[in-house]
């Protein structure tokens, strides 16, 4: 509004008797004008003169100030005069500059030209009051109050106040009415500005200052109820922790002042200049105030006081169509306090209502739908699209999403679902290109839902959720790939459920749509789980056709095989596998971890020794060709690989020994070695596996040897001899450093180190006899030996078709001293030995090569018998020990050898007399003897002779007969 000029009484010509003189401060007054003009000149879109003008009237105001200050009779009337002209004329071109539309300004220039605006009221402020100009103080307080009101529209509220602050002195005297209304404007503004600021106290106070001002007009009384409004909703915003600053009861109060103004008769009717159409209505004042109030009482949780205002708003007239809020708030309060049935009538309301947004129908809807549940979701979308003609689809998706994710995990719920997207008017809505978005939003959405109860086995209710989303897939190119996904998981869902046929179906459909290895594989599952491995081992080596063939897909393809017991399969893929890393293709898992599977699932089927023997030497040739940490790998997990191979063959061995595959267990105990010699041979514990393993393997060889009747190639016997020799060399190592009698393998190595090396030997012409001797006599000096080992080999060592007398009587003869010599002699093993070495002597005897080899043997048990125990030497031992001591004399009697019949008969019948169940040969044979000695004459006894002969002669004893023993 422009301020009209002062009126043209006020002018005084320089003719005039009354003129005087310019005052002393004439050159403020020409700055000042200069200012002014400059202003009023000012070109529209010239916005960079306002800062220096702004600045310029800041020094004018300062030195105006100053003059008014420092003059002791202070400005005259007509200095004032001048001065209040030219602020009105500053006034006018700056409302003049507002009224006009410029082109937009930024925000220094809109500040700039509020400090030019302010500087008039400022002037007059400084001036004072010139005599005879009506209303001054009303009209500097006007244009301080519409100063600041620009400062509270540039979002400077502590500069509005300080306007408001320096108007409310000039009309704080409430004299006449046009004051009062000015300071009420006041009042408000600074509340206003109070409460931008965050100062809701002081608001509160001003709005309670202003309420006798307010209440002499209706008017008055509306922009009070719009004040309080105002600061409610602020308060209402912020949540002031202050109690005292109370949203509902600032809304409170400006509902009974709207209340308070229609009551009063002049509330229709403009009587004061400030009724201009700008006052905002009542009955919109009290529309906004139930509003607010009904949206505070939500908030707090009181429905029934939500309720109670959207009634009340309602039932008041004049407001014209309701607004969409009421409707929302009173669904709100109905959904919150379980009125299901007034929230679906609201619900109606609000889509019926024209002027509602589409998004607040959509949300009234998402509300509705989370506490009415799934029956429900039907009606409302029906509705919803028919309400949202624009966006049907998008607040379907969204309807749809609040459903479903509020829908739980139920069986129940989730067929519910799937019957309501696939209703027809429901996939009608994402008909149509504009829809794309929404239509793979709702696919995504079901594709979740069903991925969720996949992931918990429902599988059932997963196919038929996925099945239900491919309505809203599109047939197009864009879409193949999620078509085919589809009939993927719908094919792993009949799978599960062993709906095989029907997975077949799908698999097939998918691999029409887009052909690739995961279709591949999936067909090879179905053939897995219908047992047709011939079909499931060709469909395996196509796979590597496919051009996204990656070679997990037969690591998968092995696991799945295993799971599925198709143990045929697993190996044939396993074998596959194999071929393609000669071909020097990067694979998932290492080769040795190939070889490890295939050698393990080889081991679940009877008779595949072949089979694993094969695959266990091809992993020794590729780590001897590779290296170990290459083709094992590295530090602790080659180390691991290493064992697994090296125990594996051991175990393998020792189960085919115990089926006397001889043949096979040698060549695994020979594998078995090489393993183990890869690894770390300081440890003592490698070391008794690698001669453990040697020398089994010769066992073995051994064995089969005398199994099929076929003998060893000289090939064969060099590697054992070889072999043998390894171990021997091995054996220092690995023995304990004290003797040892177990049965354990460990304690036997020695003894089946020279018993196999000894049957090699002898296998070779009678050159080896000193070996075999020297092999023998080491063996007899460690201290692993023991009675019965020595027996063992003496035995063995006497007996073939190339005996070694020399190296049997030396065995014998060690284990008698042996087991004499310690602790606990075994008289079993004594005896079994002096046996053998009786029957030796015996072909010594017969050679002539020691006359009376067989005599010292038989003195020799006669002094080990002697003072035993009955029953501590074995009797049959002993009993043929005496037989054959008294039947040796029958020859010598035929041959007339008196003195040689007469020493046996009589080392006979010596050793009877040491065993207690030969007493009832014991008479006899003293009898013969008596007899025989009667016969044969006073010859003498040569059995008494250390050194004697025996006669050879046979005069006079050729008819004499000696009874046989048996």
């Amino acid at each position: 509004m422009k301020i009209s000029e002062l009126s043209p009484e006020y002018r005084i010509s320089q003719l005039s008797p009354e003129y005087r003189p310019p005052p002393p401060h004439a050159a403020l007054l020409t700055d000042l004008n200069r200012i002014v003009a400059d202003v009023e000149a000012l070109d529209a879109s010239d916005s960079s003169s306002l800062e220096k003008l702004a600045a310029d009237l800041r020094c004018l105001l300062t030195n105006l100030a100053s003059a008014t200050s420092s003059s002791s009779s202070g400005l005259n009337g007509a200095f004032r005069l001048k001065v209040w002209n030219l602020a009105f004329r500053l006034w006018n071109a700056c409302v003049d500059r507002a009224n006009h539309n410029f082109p937009e300004r930024g925000p220094e220039a809109a500040v700039a030209e509020t400090e030019i605006r302010q500087a008039a009221p400022e002037l007059l402020l400084i001036a004072g009051l010139p005599v005879g100009v009506p209303n001054a103080t009303v009209k500097a307080a006007s244009l301080f109050h519409r100063t600041g009101l620009v400062w509270l529209d540039l979002g400077r509220a502590d500069l509005a106040s300080a306007c408001f602050e320096k108007a409310t002195p000039l009309v704080c005297a409430v004299d006449t009415e046009e004051d009062r209304d000015i300071l009420l404007d006041l009042n408000l503004a600074r509340a206003r500005a109070a409460s931008n600021q965050g100062k809701h106290a002081l608001a509160v106070a001003l709005l309670s200052r202003s309420k006798p001002l307010a209440a002499a007009s209706s008017e008055g009384v509306k922009a009070l109820a719009e004040a309080y409004l105002l600061l409610g909703k602020a308060a209402f915003a912020t949540k002031s922790p202050d109690p005292a600053i109370d949203a509902s009861t600032l809304l409170t109060e400006a509902l009974d002042l709207c209340e308070k103004a229609a009551a009063s008769p002049s509330c229709d009717t403009p009587t004061t200049p400030r009724s201009t159409p700008a006052t905002p209505k009542l009955q919109v004042i009290k529309d906004q105030c139930l509003r607010f109030l009904a949206a505070e009482r939500l908030e707090a949780n009181d429905y029934e006081g939500t309720l109670h205002c959207t009634r009340v708003s309602r039932a008041s007239p004049g407001l014209g169509k309701e607004h969409s809020s009421i409707a929302f708030m009173a669904l709100r309060a109905c959904l919150s306090s379980g009125k299901l049935v007034d929230a679906e009538r609201e619900l109606g309301r609000l889509m019926a209502n024209e002027e509602a947004p589409e998004f607040l129908c959509v949300s009234a809807a998402e509300l509705y739908l989370a506490s009415a549940g799934l029956d429900a979701a039907l009606k409302v979308l029906v509705a919803l699209a028919a309400r949202c003609h624009a966006s049907a689809a998008a607040a379907a998706v969204r309807v749809l999403k609040t459903v479903v994710q509020g829908a739980g995990g139920g069986a129940g719920r989730a067929r519910a679902i799937a019957e309501l997207v696939s209703d027809e008017r429901v996939v009608a809505l994402f008909n149509g290109p504009a829809n794309t978005h929404e239509r793979d939003t709702m696919h995504a959405l079901l594709w979740t839902c069903g991925s969720e109860h996949f992931h918990a086995n429902n599988c059932e209710i997963c196919a038929d959720l996925i099945e239900r989303s491919m309505l809203y897939v599109s047939r197009d190119e864009e879409s193949r790939s999620r078509r085919a996904k589809c009939f993927r998981v719908l094919c792993l869902c009949h799978m599960a459920l062993r709906h095989l046929d029907r997975a077949q179906e799908f698999i097939t459909e998918a691999e029409k749509v887009e052909p690739n290895i995961h279709c591949a594989f999936l067909k090879f599952k179905i053939l897995l789980h219908k047992k047709e491995d011939d079909e499931a081992i060709k469909l395996m080596k196509t796979m590597v056709g496919y051009v996204d063939f990656n070679p997990h897909f037969l690591t998968l393809s092995i696991h799945e095989a295993i799971v599925c017991k198709s143990f045929r399969v697993a190996v044939a893929s396993l074998t596959f596998l194999l071929g393609l890393y000669s071909a020097g293709k990067p694979l998932p898992m290492s080769e040795a971890t190939v070889l490890r599977n295939l050698i393990a699932l080889l081991l679940r089927e009877p008779g595949s020794e072949a089979e694993i023997l094969k695959y266990s030497r091809r992993a020794k040739l590729r780590m001897d060709e590779l290296g170990v940490e290459t083709f094992l790998g590295k530090g602790t997990v080659g180390l691991r690989e290493l064992n697994w191979f090296a125990v594996s063959s051991w175990n393998m061995a020792l189960k085919v020994v115990k089926e006397k595959k001889y043949d096979y267990s040698s060549e695994f105990f020979e594998l078995a070695a090489e393993f183990f010699s890869s690894g770390n041979g300081e440890d003592d514990a490698n070391l008794l596996l690698i001669c453990k393993s040697l020398i089994m393997s010769v066992s073995c060889m051994l064995q089969a040897e005398e199994l099929n009747k076929s003998p060893l190639s000289d090939s064969d016997l060099k590697k054992g001899i070889e072999m043998l020799r390894r171990a021997g060399k091995l054996l220092p190592l690995t023995l304990p450093s004290a003797p040892v009698i177990s049965d354990q393998l460990e304690n036997n190595l020695p003894f089946l180190h020279t018993f196999n090396f000894y049957q090699l030997l002898n296998r070779l012409d009678t050159s080896a006899h000193p070996q075999q001797l020297q092999l023998v006599k080491s063996f007899a000096a460690s201290k692993a030996c023991t009675p019965g080992h020595l027996l063992i080999l003496g035995d063995m060592a006497s007996e073939g078709t190339q005996p070694n007398l020399q190296v049997a009587e030396f065995l014998l003869k060690a284990s008698i001293s042996t087991a004499l010599a310690s602790h606990s002699p075994n008289y079993g093993v004594i005896s079994a030995a002096l046996r053998k070495l009786v029957c030796l002597s015996g072909l010594q005897d017969f050679s002539g090569s020691m006359s009376d080899a067989a005599y010292d043997v038989f003195q020799q048990a006669y002094q080990i018998v002697v003072g035993l125990r009955d029953g501590e030497y074995p009797f049959e031992e002993g009993r043929w020990l005496a037989i054959t001591a008294w039947n040796k004399s029958y020859l010598p009697v035929r041959l007339g050898q008196h003195s040689v019949a007469k020493k046996w008969m009589k080392m006979g019948l010596d050793l009877a007399r040491h065993f207690d169940r030969m007493k009832l040969y014991i008479p006899g044979m003293e009898e013969c003897f008596e007899k025989f000695q009667k016969l044969s004459g006073k010859e003498p006894d040569e059995c008494s002779q250390q050194d004697g002969e025996p006669s050879t002669s046979m005069s006079g004893t050729g008819s004499m007969s000696q009874p046989v023993l048996v």
